[in-house]
């Protein structure tokens, strides 16, 4: 696999990212050893670099794997706003990973200039917390071009993890033309880049080859994060992102794979999973949530504030 460099930082990443949002306790759940055995599988084929947050609650299974692999990349994203919130979004995740540093530390979900002067104590932070050795880069996560073009100016931003893939699912305020545009931009301001959803939470699975060849073909993208659950859907990543040809077993075996947001019979509507929803993806409807599954980008997030978890994504 491929190693670039992440921007202008000292990061040298595998051009596919492994998103860990996808073993986590708001997706499938994996055991902490059966996700780790997931991520050293990886790693050996070349992926170094590993994607969490701080709401995936992935930190376990990443510190088993880093007992393997300590030179793995991590990335991780906080919501923190306050310059005491992100201390302790900093020391927790170093606490929980066993580890002195963490690669990558993000704002999590900017959304658009307005967003980032708001997380400005927690982004000041970071950068005291780099200059003290505990992070080796900065940046930010967004779903929004806006969020994009704020980060691309902004001195103190040196990644950004920005959703984008063929049909511009997900993309909250424009087009994927307009989002590659404000890629682009960024990328002259040397920011690196490393992509999210470029399957669009599996509505492009059934045409993942044409997904991969669109992102494969950007050159303002150094690296993808692509959430995996078996080492079959690693190997096809690899294969599909390097432009190597797909075995047809593994092409089957994946597109045969239609995961959606599931809601438990016991749900008793009281709204807050579709308030948290930024895609309007959850209604409320005879006193129950329903799931439009064609606007829903399966992220999971909608199940960390029900409060009787009754949303997980199959």
């Amino acid at each position: 696999m491929e190693l670039k460099l992440l921007g202008n930082t000292d990061l040298f990443v595998s051009r596919l990212c492994f998103g860990t949002l996808t073993v986590g306790p708001l997706h499938q759940n994996f055991p902490p050893e059966a996700a780790a055995e997931l991520f050293t599988h990886a790693y050996r084929l070349g992926v170094n670099f590993f994607d969490t947050a701080e709401i995936y609650g992935t930190y376990p299974s990443l510190a088993l794997a880093l007992r393997k692999f300590p030179e793995m990349v991590i990335a991780t994203k906080s919501y923190a706003f306050t310059k005491d919130q992100m201390r302790n979004s900093v020391e927790r995740a170093r606490k929980e990973l066993n580890r002195d540093y963490i690669d990558l530390f993000c704002l999590h979900e900017v959304e658009n200039a307005a967003s980032l002067r708001g997380h400005r104590e927690a982004l000041d932070y970071l950068w005291e917390a780099k200059a003290k050795g505990l992070i080796r880069a900065v940046g930010i996560s967004t779903h929004t071009v806006a969020g994009v073009r704020a980060g691309a100016t902004d001195p103190a931003v040196e990644v950004i993890h920005p959703l984008i893939n063929r049909e511009g699912i997900g993309i909250r305020d424009g087009s994927a033309a307009e989002m590659i545009a404000a890629i682009r931009t960024a990328k002259e301001f040397g920011k690196g880049i490393y992509a999210m959803k470029v399957l669009a939470g599996g509505h492009l699975i059934a045409d993942c080859e044409a997904a991969f060849s669109f992102i494969r073909e950007l050159d303002c993208v150094d690296a993808v994060a692509v959430g995996m659950q078996s080492p079959a859907e690693v190997e096809l990543n690899l294969a599909l992102l390097s432009g190597l040809p797909a075995p047809a077993d593994l092409l089957r075996e994946i597109k045969s794979k239609k995961r959606s947001l599931q809601v438990a019979d016991w749900c008793r509507g009281c709204g807050k999973c579709a308030a948290e929803c930024h895609f309007e993806a959850l209604i409320i409807d005879n006193g129950k949530i329903r799931v439009n599954q064609e606007k829903c980008v399966r992220c999971g997030y909608c199940a960390r504030v029900c409060p009787d978890f009754c949303l997980k994504i199959c």
